[in-house]
C-alpha cells in the first residue's frame, strides 16, 4: 500500500500519530507520503513496522528496495538437473 493511501486511511492526525510513532518529524512524512522527497532506509524499516506491514520497504523503495534488502527478494529455485 503507498505511504498516503495508509494515511488516508487512518483518519485526522494520523501524520502525526505516525511520525511520533517512528520519531521522525511531521514534515518529513508529509514530505514522503507526497512523493516529495525519498523515504531514508531506517524510517521505511520503522513505517513497515508501525503499520504492521500495510506499508511495506517494498511500496516505500520500489525501486531499490531489492538492492537495500536482498533477503526479501524471492529465493530463486535451485535447479537439481
Amino acid at each position: 500500500m503507498e505511504l498516503t493511501h495508509y494515511i488516508s486511511s487512518q483518519g485526522r492526525g494520523a501524520i502525526s500519530r505516525l511520525a511520533a510513532s517512528i520519531g521522525a518529524h511531521v514534515p518529513d512524512v508529509s514530505r514522503w507520503a507526497s512523493g516529495k522527497r525519498p523515504v531514508p532506509e531506517r524510517a521505511a524499516v520503522a513505517i513497515e513496522r508501525a503499520t504492521e506491514g500495510a506499508v511495506s520497504r517494498r511500496d516505500l523503495r520500489p525501486d531499490d528496495w531489492h538492492l537495500i534488502w536482498p533477503e526479501l527478494a524471492p529465493a530463486k529455485e535451485v535447479s537439481h538437473g
